[in-house]
């Protein structure tokens, strides 16, 4: 308790449009057993998401998501903190990317703003990028347009370079809305612990309509 399969049932029952899941290699988040229950109950979109260590790339192969996510959170990082370098490992990430794509799953690159590096992620192959918003979680309460600057500019780099858009972590309630209104071209937005944390005050079904109105409106 709590179920992880109960809890993505319901959230897809009460309008998610789809489940992310992150599967670490110490697996002390969610475990590659969950994965693979979760496959056949998910039928919005599922996006698995973490660092393509022979293991995950196999979990990823097997289980035919929607879409890969690839983070550079390799065994021993504490918490996604950063985006690829994708200069530094274009050869790594085409790689893989080719592999995935082989297999008809969309790929995600998780990504800073740096204009250069959103321009390698295109060069990869991948299909998308995943802006990564701590920094502008934040600044968001100190100066909203300047926090969401930054991104607004990196996805008209991603526009022109061919990839979609997606964003994640620490976005919730105060900010979401107002990110998704500044950055053109938003695809998908993953939410997880602000989400779950609401959950606890307002019930899953109230917690899940906040956050489409944050992007519906």
């Amino acid at each position: 308790m709590p179920s992880v399969t109960e809890a993505a049932v319901m959230a897809q029952h009460f309008g998610a449009e789809g489940i992310t899941v992150h599967p670490r290699p110490d697996e002390r988040h969610i475990r590659y057993s969950d994965v693979r229950e979760l496959r056949p109950l998910v039928h919005t979109e599922f996006n698995i998401e973490g660092y393509p260590s022979p293991d995950f790339i196999d979990l990823v192969l097997e289980l035919r998501p929607e879409q890969v996510t690839l983070v550079p959170d390799p065994p021993g990082v504490l918490t996604s903190n950063a985006g690829w370098d994708t200069l530094r490992h274009a050869a790594f990430l085409t790689e893989v990317v080719a592999r995935f794509k082989t297999e008809g799953i969309r790929t995600s690159v998780f990504i800073g703003t740096e204009p250069e590096l959103i321009r390698a992620a295109a060069q990869t192959g991948a299909d998308r990028i995943e802006l990564y918003t701590e920094e502008y979680a934040i600044s968001f309460a100190v100066d909203p347009a300047k926090a969401v600057a930054p991104f607004a500019a990196a996805a008209m780099v991603a526009n022109e370079a061919g990839l979609g858009i997606n964003a994640g972590h620490d976005l919730n309630l105060q900010n979401l809305r107002y990110f998704a209104r500044n950055v053109p071209q938003l695809l998908e937005v993953s939410i997880g612990h602000a989400l779950v944390s609401d959950c606890i005050y307002y019930g899953m079904a109230a917690t899940v309509g906040m956050y489409l109105g944050q992007l519906r409106d």
